[in-house]
């Protein structure tokens, strides 16, 4: 290897060979009929005034690759065209060449051209309108403005046009991708929904299930076998309900299906029904002290008051957390009691007038100890879902061991507006 530098040029884009061949022709055809800029001019033969031409016209092969070393080479055809007799075909193409310059040149020198060429204009002016002292000098700052400055100001416009529509396209592309990962996201997070949905609400029928059916394989009582196969049908069914809900969820909701109903405080009483039947073979009883305020019934109501509802999400993960407690409780606890209490924070002055912000307090506790029996396995996915469930909403979730009692706590927030709403 020699060390030297080879300049490689692209070939030249077809419209650019055609501009030149038509460029070349129209100055040759000009020059043989006897059409010249400037016929006054005789310094030099006739024939000089081809040679700016034959010069310039090539260049209009190099106008997208080299537009510096064009531009350069047409300003000093240009020139040396002063001094012949002029072919207008050498003007056209140094405009078009000072154009390609700004528009398919270096940012730099796209931005440069359009104010030196415009002072080359003023310059022009002033210098023509002090040597000649006419008002037809003028005419020739107008002739440089149209020959320079009203190429680079066109290709300097179209440039920022080009730039300006590549610019929005990057940002629609951006802003796609952005609407693609907050798409992915919210599937990620209906994902996991779900998935907390499917655990709670299929676990506390699926864990009654395996309690009793191992209370039924190792109890060799004809009695106690039919008690546990009327639970276990029981919680079958119930479990199967609850998966045809789910599945209901995750069907398309514009196909025209009614709304499913969500579960809420209303339905603790029936809850602890539930798990009072699961749990009796267990020891177990449970318990509902609901603290919340509220006005009395009516006569020959069934509920000793009517609460304030909260907002659907408040009420669907506190009836969660209850609900996930309670299967927790019919896995682990020893026999005796399970007290779930509910309790409502209001603000100073609030009241039911003021909306009631405040926050729900959700504390289940269960007795901690060895239990006789069988037990149903855990896979801890069940406090994890409860403390989503609250952390979701803003709250606070703590469970674990105080002396003899396994104690679950969860403060949900209840803003002001959702309430109102």
């Amino acid at each position: 290897m020699d060390g030297s530098v080879t300049l490689k040029i692209p070939p030249p884009h077809r419209d650019d060979v055609l501009l030149a061949g038509c460029s070349v022709a129209a100055g040759l055809l000009l020059w043989s009929l006897g059409v010249h800029s400037s016929p006054s001019r005789d310094l030099l033969p006739a024939w000089a005034a081809l040679v700016p031409l034959l010069v310039l016209g090539p260049m209009e092969l190099l106008r997208r690759s080299m537009p510096r070393v064009t531009l350069a080479v047409g300003t000093a055809g240009l020139i040396a065209d002063q001094f012949t007799v002029g072919n207008l075909a050498t003007v056209l193409i140094f405009t078009d060449l000072m154009y390609a310059a700004v528009v398919y040149g270096k940012p730099a020198m796209a931005r440069r051209l359009p104010v030196q060429t415009g002072l080359i204009t003023v310059a022009v002016t002033i210098a023509a309108v002090a040597w000649l002292r006419t008002p037809q000098a003028l005419l020739i700052g107008v002739v440089t403005g149209i020959v320079s400055f009203g190429p680079a100001l066109t290709g300097a416009t179209l440039r920022n046009h080009r730039e300006a529509a590549v610019a929005a396209r990057l940002r629609a592309e951006q802003t796609a991708l952005l609407a693609e990962m907050d798409r992915s996201q919210a599937v990620v997070a209906e994902r996991a929904r779900m998935a907390r949905e499917l655990h709670d609400m299929v676990a506390n029928h699926l864990s009654a299930i395996a309690i009793h059916s191992t209370a039924a394989l190792s109890i060799d009582s004809p009695a106690t076998s039919r008690e546990a196969l009327g639970v276990i049908r029981e919680n079958s069914v119930q479990g199967l309900a609850e998966m045809r809900r789910l599945i209901g969820l995750l069907r398309d909701a514009g196909a025209g299906q009614e709304a499913v109903a969500t579960p809420s405080l209303d339905g603790l009483d029936a809850l602890l029904e539930q798990a009072r039947t699961n749990g009796a073979a267990s020891g177990l009883d449970f318990v509902l002290r609901d603290d919340r305020p509220g006005e009395a019934a009516e006569a020959g109501g069934t509920r000793g008051a009517i609460r304030e509802p909260l907002p659907a999400p408040v009420e669907l993960a506190a009836y969660r957390i209850v609900q996930e407690s309670l299967t927790n409780a019919l896995k682990h606890a020893a026999p005796g009691t399970v007290t779930v209490r509910l309790a409502r924070d209001r603000p100073a002055g609030g009241g039911r007038a003021a909306g009631g912000a405040g926050a729900l307090h959700v504390v289940v506790e269960s007795p901690y100890g060895d239990r006789p029996g069988p037990r149903a396995p855990g896979s801890g996915a069940g406090l994890i879902g409860m403390r989503e469930r609250t952390e979701l909403l803003g709250g606070a979730f703590e469970a674990g061991r105080a002396d003899a009692v396994w104690r679950v706590r969860a403060t949900l927030p209840v803003e002001e507006e959702a309430v109102r709403a």
